[in-house]
């Protein structure tokens, strides 16, 4: 089955917190997770969400604007692959 799903990385840890905060007070279900190795930028956690979640996360971030946002990602790995892509969402 394939892996899906979006996240948020940022440069400080402080904003992956207040970031996964808002989300959660919104009604979003989060997940910190450490920055995939693919990205290779910012403080190495990120905040995991689902892909479905993605619009509404955009949202959040404009109305809370915690800051020092990297971008938004899709991690996407198929069935037998050990390592997964990692594509910016628009």
């Amino acid at each position: 089955m394939e892996e899906r799903f979006a996240l948020a990385a940022f440069r400080s840890r402080q904003q992956v917190m207040r970031f996964d905060s808002a989300l959660r007070r919104s009604g979003v279900a989060t997940q910190i997770i450490s920055t995939p190795k693919d990205i290779q930028v910012g403080c190495g956690l990120s905040v995991r969400f689902e892909v479905g979640d993605a619009k509404k996360d955009q949202v959040v971030y404009r109305r809370y604007n915690p800051g020092n946002l990297i971008r938004f990602y899709l991690f996407t790995r198929l069935p037998g692959e050990s390592k997964g892509r990692i594509t910016p969402l628009t």
